[in-house]
C-alpha cells in the first residue's frame, strides 16, 4: 500500500508537526485535494494528495511530531481501511516504511524535495474542526486540532482569540500571540517557591535555538564594528522617496540602501560570499541577501535572490512584500532557503550597536544599529552628523580579520558616498 511520508519542506527541516488532518479514515481522496497542515521550523503548509484513493489509515495523529521520511498515512483502494488512526505509534512515531519513495500518492504544493513533494504557505478552511460547544445551536469557533490543543495547555479560552487563519480558522500562532490569562499561564512549578510560569516554545523558536546553538558550538565567531556617517544617505533616501511617493510606488528605507550596498560590497569583495565546507570553502555566485524578520512565532530570514541585481525600488517591494507573509506564516520553503549573507536590523528600536549569530551554512551576518546624532570635528569647526554603527559577524575558519575588515572598509565608502549605491 502506498504510503505518505512526512516530506522534507525546507533545507532546515528534521521533522514536521501534524497541525490537522482535513480528512479521515474511510474518506475518499481526489488527487490535489488537501489532506493535512503539517507545521515546519518556518511554515504551515498544506499535504496534498498526489493520486485517487482512500484514506486507509492514520499512522500520525494531530499534534504529532514526525522525522522526515517517516509514514503519516497510507492512502489505498480502500480494502485496508478500518486500522485505528496513531494505532501503535504513540505521540509522534510512526511505523517504519519505504520512507521518500517516489510512489508517494502525496505532494505539498510549492516547490520540491525530491521526493514527489512541493511546498506552499497557503492553507484552506479546515471543515472538520468546527463542532459543536454543546447542546443547542452555539458552535465553537473554527480552530486546527493543535492549536486547541495547545489553548488547553495554556488555559486559553478560543472564544477570545481571533482566528487569521482561512475563513477566519484559529492556528496554533493565534494561540501562541494570544493574551495568557493573568499575564502568562501557570503551569508546573519550575522550583520550590512556584514562582515561575511555563511558556511553551513555539516550532520555529525550538529550530532557532537549535540552529544559534549549533552555530555558536561549531563556528568560531569574529566581531568587527564599524562607525558610519549616514547623513548624506539619509538625505538621498528623502531625495528618493520624493520621487516615488508621487509615482504611487512604496518609500524605500534605510534597510533597502543597506540591502543593495551590501548586495553591490559582496559583489565587490565576493571573498565574504562564502560558505565553510570541511576542507575547502563554497564561493557562491549569486548574492542572495537574508532579511531578519520578528515575528509573532519566532525569527524568520526570508532571502532577497540576486539583490545585487535589483535597484532599491525593487529591493523595497520585495523586502515589504516577503516580511509581510513572513508575519503571517505565508512563506514558501524556497523563500527562505539559499541565502549567502543575512542583514539584522534592530536600529528601528533605538538599538544602537549589537551583535547577531551567524546564519548557518552561511560564514557573515551583519548586526546594523540606530543612527545617533554625534558632533564631529570638520577642520576647526564642531558639527552634528548622523553615526550608524554596524557589526559583522563572520566565521573565521572562511573569513579572517583582514578580509571581513577590507569588506566593512568598502561598505562604509559606498554608505558614505551613497549615490555609488544607486549606480
Amino acid at each position: 500500500m502506498p504510503e505518505i511520508t512526512m516530506p522534507r519542506l525546507s533545507d532546515t527541516m528534521e521533522d514536521g508537526v501534524i497541525a490537522s488532518w482535513l480528512k479521515q479514515v474511510g474518506d475518499p481522496v481526489t488527487r490535489g485535494e488537501v489532506l493535512a497542515e503539517i507545521e515546519t521550523d518556518k511554515a504551515l503548509m498544506e499535504l496534498e494528495a498526489y493520486d485517487d484513493g482512500v484514506l486507509e489509515q492514520i499512522l500520525a495523529d494531530a499534534g504529532s511530531r514526525v522525522p522526515i521520511g517517516e509514514p503519516i498515512a497510507i492512502v489505498g483502494d480502500g480494502s485496508g481501511t478500518g486500522s485505528p488512526s496513531g494505532s501503535a505509534h504513540g505521540s509522534a512515531q510512526a511505523t517504519s516504511g519505504s520512507a521518500g519513495a517516489q510512489s508517494d500518492p502525496a505532494t505539498v504544493s510549492g516547490s520540491g524535495d525530491g521526493q514527489g513533494n512541493s511546498a506552499t504557505g497557503a492553507t484552506s478552511p479546515d471543515n472538520s474542526a468546527t463542532g459543536l460547544l454543546g447542546s443547542g445551536t452555539e458552535r465553537r469557533p473554527k480552530s486546527s486540532p493543535l492549536a486547541r490543543k495547545i489553548a488547553g495547555e495554556l488555559g486559553i479560552d478560543l472564544a477570545t482569540v481571533t482566528g487569521t487563519g482561512p475563513g477566519g480558522r484559529i492556528t496554533r500562532q493565534d494561540v501562541e500571540s494570544a493574551p495568557r490569562p493573568g499575564g502568562f499561564a501557570p503551569t508546573a512549578a519550575a522550583g520550590p517557591s512556584g514562582d515561575s510560569d511555563e511558556v511553551p516554545l513555539s516550532r520555529i523558536q525550538q529550530v532557532s535555538a537549535a540552529r544559534l546553538t549549533q552555530s555558536m558550538q561549531q563556528a568560531p565567531h569574529i566581531y568587527l564594528t564599524s562607525a558610519i556617517d549616514v547623513t548624506d544617505l539619509l538625505a538621498l533616501r528623502v531625495q528618493i522617496n520624493a520621487t516615488l511617493e508621487p509615482a504611487g510606488k512604496g518609500k524605500v528605507s534605510v534597510n533597502d540602501l543597506l540591502v543593495k550596498a551590501v548586495a553591490s560590497a559582496l559583489r565587490a569583495d565576493p571573498a565574504v560570499n562564502v560558505s565553510f565546507a570541511g576542507e575547502k570553502l563554497l564561493r557562491h555566485r549569486g548574492i542572495h541577501l537574508g532579511i531578519a524578520v520578528a515575528t509573532p512565532a519566532g525569527l524568520l530570514v526570508p532571502v532577497i535572490r540576486d539583490a545585487d541585481r535589483k535597484s532599491v525600488s525593487e529591493i523595497a517591494t520585495e523586502a515589504r512584500e516577503l516580511a509581510g507573509r513572513a508575519r503571517d506564516r505565508k512563506l514558501r520553503a524556497e523563500e527562505m532557503s539559499g541565502g549567502t549573507f543575512t542583514i539584522s536590523n534592530l536600529g528601528m528600536f533605538g538599538v544602537e550597536q549589537f551583535t547577531a549569530v551567524i546564519n548557518p551554512p552561511e560564514s557573515a551576518i551583519l548586526a546594523v544599529g540606530a543612527a545617533q546624532d554625534e558632533l564631529r570635528l570638520d577642520g576647526t569647526d564642531v558639527i552634528a552628523r548622523k553615526i550608524l554603527r554596524i557589526t559583522m559577524s563572520a566565521d573565521h575558519r572562511a573569513i579572517d580579520g583582514a578580509i571581513a575588515a577590507t569588506f566593512l572598509q568598502q561598505l562604509k565608502d559606498l554608505l558614505e558616498h551613497p549615490l555609488r549605491i544607486l549606480a
